[in-house]
């Protein structure tokens, strides 16, 4: 089967693929590896993943999407030329239609910087969305219906807030504050605390495997392997859950500073719909145990998960792509 459209969930942390009627099919970290010499990319995706903080000084390895946006742009291109023909396979004949998501907050220049990245990599045309919509889509909420829909979209490197209605947004805001910075608190707050120094794939295994957003007896403590910063050497500690909930605290008031901003721009009857049918998260960050509850105590308005939260932007980008025609009105396009 030939693949003339793709759909690309492009993330600071992730980048997933979906082509209609496969389903997502690549699920991969947005991460690059280049060799410092000659400029010359060696590995994207897992492998590359797999050399960050383990490099020598003739290899980088580092993602070229921050907060959201592209931060290197030739890096950008690569990284999507990679997973545009994996998708494809090796036999291309047709140039495919791509479409790629993008934060609530995008600026006009970051948006041509998307496009023209997808038209370099081998796209015929190249369109973007706003990741809150589609997130609302991959989540099963029924966006062209006139009532107040509520999304938030914890990703790598933004959070989007969005209520939407009729198919548009109606009013949002964009944060960059997600997972990459709840990382780096946990990282910090070890650093200052316990005098040791962590990579940044630890400090994301301490949010998975003991983190959450409220106090939880139940996710007990870990070990983990650092480097003490008094005396140089390698040291193991014991970190517990109250700990990572006092890490992350400042963040996580950020985001909920952004929910509460967009409920109070809301127009009345909308935000009287978003009470009745409460809000979904999506994204990584909705993994985050206790984060609904959070939520729900602190404004009022009852929060849900959204199934496949991972997987609600990719999703969602499907499904614009078989009904192209429909949702063409509220996406950019470049030939």
């Amino acid at each position: 089967m030939f693949v003339k459209k793709i759909g690309i969930d492009l993330g600071t942390a992730n980048t997933l693929v979906y082509i209609p009627e496969k389903g997502v099919v690549i699920n991969e970290p947005s991460v690059v590896a280049i060799a410092v010499d000659d400029n010359k990319v060696l590995a994207v995706g897992n492998k590359a993943k797999e050399m960050i903080g383990r490099t020598p000084d003739s290899i980088v390895a580092s993602r070229p999407l921050r907060d959201g946006v592209i931060a290197d742009y030739r890096v950008t291109q690569a990284m999507l030329s990679y997973f545009i023909n994996k998708a494809s396979g090796k036999f291309r004949i047709f140039r495919p239609e791509v479409l790629i998501s993008v934060p609530a907050g995008i600026t006009s220049t970051e948006r041509r910087a998307v496009i023209e990245a997808a038209l370099q990599s081998g796209a015929k045309s190249a369109y973007i969305a706003k990741q809150p919509v589609l997130a609302a889509i991959g989540a099963g909420v029924s966006i062209n219906s006139p009532v107040g829909n509520m999304i938030v979209d914890i990703g790598g490197g933004t959070t989007d807030v969005a209520i939407i209605s009729l198919g548009g947004i109606v009013a949002w805001s964009s944060v960059r504050v997600a997972g990459d910075k709840i990382d780096k608190a946990i990282a910090d707050y070890i650093r200052r605390k316990h005098n040791l120094a962590i990579g940044d794939r630890t400090a994301e295994e301490i949010k998975i495997q003991i983190g959450s957003a409220i106090l939880n007896s139940e996710r007990g403590s870990i070990k983990i392997k650092g480097r003490d910063l008094i005396e140089g050497l390698p040291k193991i500690i014991e970190i517990t859950n109250k700990e990572v909930v006092d890490a992350i605290s400042g963040e996580l008031k950020e985001i909920i500073r952004a929910i509460k901003n967009v409920l109070q721009i809301t127009p009345p009857e909308l935000a009287s719909d978003v009470m009745d049918r409460g809000m979904f998260i999506s994204g990584g960050g909705a993994l985050l145990s206790n984060l609904d509850d959070l939520i729900t105590k602190t404004t009022g308005v009852p929060c849900y998960i959204a199934n496949d939260p991972l997987l609600c932007v990719a999703k969602g980008a499907g499904a614009v792509l078989e009904n192209l025609e429909i949702y063409k009105r509220s996406i950019m396009s470049k030939k």
